[in-house]
């Protein structure tokens, strides 16, 4: 409050340092009408007048209280700036259990199989893409995002592509690439652009495959391709065994570290992260120095052994990915234990569908968690 004074005529400033919400910014506050009773002394008229416009700069700004917690994985995760996602099976969209925890639980979806080069190109040049388009409309019409998985794999290739080689299947590969991008070109979050191109042990190198033999730029080859086809989609590479600072992981960062320096178009790097009984000690290490180069990084395919630690591991690596501002969100590779590619019951939700514990633990992670933002 401040008073001044000017001739014979006391005025009197309101200083208010609490800002006015933004719903209310620019709004006319009307001071109610009160009867008019009997003339008071002008001092007083003054104090009290200055009681009630304080009273209602108060009830303008007084704090709402505290967001509710989330009560979903989705709308928790969410609630972070991030998303939670499941890789999903078209053929499973007709379960009503499956679907109920699908819609309910998460705001994202990954095809497990059919975004995949033997679903979509069963033979050179005729595409397919009835099932991804299953998931893909799915998760659109419910306002989930969707990662697409995968444009180019040394597995799970179609026949006519295994039996391909030099610049006959470089050729085959980048149209794979474009066309597959181009058909969902504005529908998808993010593209695992190129999986597991790189060797288990401790060479750091490459994997020998049929496309690595078409030359070493073929990685970069293939985001190029995919850049041009969807400018839109984050274009990321994905691995497994990367989960900690290794010799494998490494060599992904150095491959990282060279793509941003040349301008190849590289935007998210993808960390499976099908863990057994253990999460490395460095693992939020590793994805902070991933993030440090100017990438998203994502927690793609995320699922844990059974056993007496599982929760614990599920919660560690929630909070690693809160605690890393550009770590844009975890999928978990599958809904329920009966749905894993994994006979060790690495999920969140039993055959029976109901919540684990290790569910409860990722749930109380993210609400606990910080309301870090992931970068552009």
């Amino acid at each position: 409050m401040k008073a001044t004074r000017s001739g014979n005529l006391m005025v009197i400033y309101v200083i208010a340092h609490t800002t006015v919400p933004d719903d209310l910014q620019g709004a006319t506050v009307t001071p109610p009408v009160r009867p008019r009773r009997h003339r008071r002394s002008r001092p007083r008229r003054a104090l009290l007048a200055l009681l009630s416009v304080g009273a209602l700069l108060a009830t303008l700004v007084a704090p709402t209280g505290a967001a509710t917690a989330g009560t979903t994985l989705g709308t928790s995760a969410a609630e972070k700036g991030r998303y939670f996602g499941a890789a999903v099976a078209a053929h499973r969209l007709s379960d009503s259990q499956y679907v109920t925890i699908l819609n309910r639980e998460f705001n994202s979806v990954v095809a497990e199989n059919e975004m995949k080069w033997d679903s979509t190109e069963p033979q050179q040049g005729v595409f397919t893409f009835s099932n991804g388009d299953r998931i893909v409309n799915h998760a659109l019409s419910r306002g989930m995002s969707v990662r697409g998985h995968t444009l180019l794999w040394h597995s799970q290739q179609p026949g006519w592509a295994q039996n391909l080689s030099g610049s006959a299947l470089r050729t085959a590969a980048i149209n794979h690439v474009t066309r597959v991008a181009s058909y969902y070109r504005g529908k998808i979050h993010s593209w695992d652009v190129v999986n597991e191109a790189f060797a288990d042990g401790g060479s750091g190198g490459r994997r020998d495959s049929n496309l690595q033999r078409t030359g070493n730029d073929w990685i970069e080859a293939a985001f190029r391709a995919a850049r041009a086809a969807d400018p839109g989609a984050k274009l990321c590479y994905n691995d497994y065994n990367t989960d900690g600072i290794n010799a494998k992981s490494t060599g992904i960062y150095t491959m990282v570290r060279d793509f941003k320096t040349r301008g190849v178009p590289i935007d998210c790097v993808g960390f499976q992260s099908h863990l057994g009984t253990t999460l490395p000690g460095d693992y939020q290490a590793n994805l902070q120095r991933f993030a440090d180069l100017g990438v998203d990084v994502q927690i793609t395919e995320l699922d844990v052994a059974q056993g007496s630690n599982q929760a614990s591991i599920y919660e560690g690596v929630t909070r690693a990915c809160l605690a890393v501002t550009r770590c844009s969100g975890i999928t978990v590779w599958g809904i329920r234990d009966s749905d894993s590619w994994r006979n060790d019951n690495p999920l969140l939700f039993d055959a029976s569908g109901n919540r684990k514990p290790a569910y409860t633990a990722v749930l109380n992670a993210l609400n606990a968690g910080g309301p870090g933002v992931p970068g552009p």
